[in-house]
């Protein structure tokens, strides 16, 4: 990767990221409101989750951006958490779990596209 590349990942992963945890709030039974904070959560915290790890790798190499991966997802899930515990209109599930099932569900389907795209 190129420093230079870095952009059009942050756009790349922010649109599959997009797609992804909005199908499977819909999967969850949210509607409306709550599918604009799931979009509008991740327009916050995926672009910067990339833009950190993509520099990380490209300084310091792939196992301390693996480090610091793991440490960011974790911090995400709980803040988006919490943004979703104050907005969510509908709780019918815990608002950690859904941020989690979330995170979990668009890390995994976007190692998935990488694989074949890469």
């Amino acid at each position: 990767m190129k420093i230079s590349d870095l952009p059009r990942i942050i756009i790349y992963s922010l649109l599959i990221t997009l797609v992804i945890e909005c199908l499977i709030g819909l999967i969850l039974g949210f509607r409306k409101k709550d599918l604009l904070n799931i979009f509008l959560v991740n327009i916050l915290t995926n672009p910067l989750l990339n833009a950190i790890t993509g520099s990380v790798n490209y300084y310091f190499g792939l196992r301390i951006r693996t480090i610091v991966l793991i440490i960011l997802e974790i911090i995400i899930v709980i803040t988006e958490g919490f943004i979703y515990y104050k907005y969510f209109e509908r709780r019918k599930i815990n608002p950690y779990i859904v941020s989690l099932i979330l995170n979990i569900s668009s890390f995994s389907l976007g190692m998935i596209i990488n694989n074949f795209i890469y």
